[in-house]
Order: structure tokens, then C-alpha cells, then sequence
């Protein structure tokens, strides 16, 4: 039976320097490669790229040094399994070698009709609307994934949590 959703995420980071400061050649140096991972990967649909291939040169805030990362992915299976499995978790590892702690929310996850490209804007009121109001169908984190479309909690859990991607 096919979806009658995908699941949109944006993630948002504080990076140390401008994109083309030495302090952040290591992450620059990994980008096309994990691009491309995610590209290859189950589940994946779509993600937010210029020219280039990826979307650092897009500056969704004021703050030129706030990078965005916007995707759609098939479920939410999908996603935790590129994110926290594979080599992209290494990436995940070393982020604080490139990325100060952002303040407040910096991911939000929602549900859109397949075929729908999601905006810069629209992923900027999901995550406002996550700050403001917390976790419901509008927007929500691996915390609490709510189904599609109907608003009850799946359950999903994370056997691989920050402090565990920090280590």
C-alpha cells in the first residue's frame, strides 16, 4: 500500500566559522559524500540543494553562519536509519568540531502529501512554531512522532540519543 505521507525534517546549525574558514574544511571536506549517501539511501525522496549540490550558500536567517538542512524521507524509519546508522553517524560524532550548541530548537519533523517540496519559510514556521508551542501534528520531534495523518504518538524511540552520538 503506498504512503499518503512523507515525512519532512529540517535541522538548523550554528557553524564556527564562514564556510570557507579553514576551522570548517573537515566538515566542507565530507559534505558531496554524505549528500550523496543520503541520495542512495532507503527511503530518501528529496532534499534542498543549489547548484553546488548542497544547500550552504542559502542563508535562511540573518546569521550567515546558521546552515539549513531540509529533506523528505519516505518515513521516519528512514531518516533515523541515515542519520544514526552508517557514516553519517561519524559526522554526527565530530559536529562540535565545526558547530557551536544552538540555543533553543533545531530540528523539527512533519508530514506532507508525497510530491511536496517543502519551503525555507515553511520549515522556518515549523521550527518557530516547535519553539513557541511544543511537540502536535504541526511539528515534532523523534520525541514524540505523531502518525500520518491522525495526531496519535507512534512510539517511536531512539536507541541512539545525543549524548550516545556525542561519545
Amino acid at each position: 500500500m503506498p504512503r499518503t505521507c512523507h515525512l519532512a525534517q529540517v535541522n538548523v546549525a550554528h557553524a564556527k566559522g564562514p564556510i570557507d574558514d579553514p576551522i570548517m574544511q573537515g566538515f566542507v571536506a565530507q559534505l558531496d559524500a554524505i549528500n550523496a549517501l543520503a541520495d542512495r539511501s532507503p527511503g530518501f525522496v528529496w532534499r534542498l540543494q543549489t547548484d553546488e549540490g548542497n544547500a550552504t550558500s542559502l542563508q535562511p536567517y540573518d546569521d550567515p553562519r546558521i546552515l539549513v538542512n531540509l529533506s523528505v524521507w519516505e518515513s521516519p524509519e528512514a531518516l533515523k536509519a541515515f542519520v544514526y546508522r552508517g557514516p553519517h553517524v561519524q559526522i554526527m560524532r565530530r559536529r562540535r568540531e565545526w558547530f557551536e550548541r544552538f540555543d533553543g530548537i533545531y530540528m523539527a519533523l512533519w508530514w506532507i502529501p508525497p510530491g511536496h517540496r517543502p519551503t525555507i519559510a515553511e520549515a522556518k514556521e515549523r521550527l518557530q512554531y516547535l519553539r513557541l508551542n511544543g511537540e502536535s501534528e504541526f511539528a515534532f520531534t523523534y520525541k514524540t512522532v505523531f502518525d500520518a495523518p491522525g495526531g496519535k504518538p507512534a512510539g517511536l524511540t531512539s536507541h541512539h540519543n545525543e549524548e550516545e552520538i556525542a561519545r
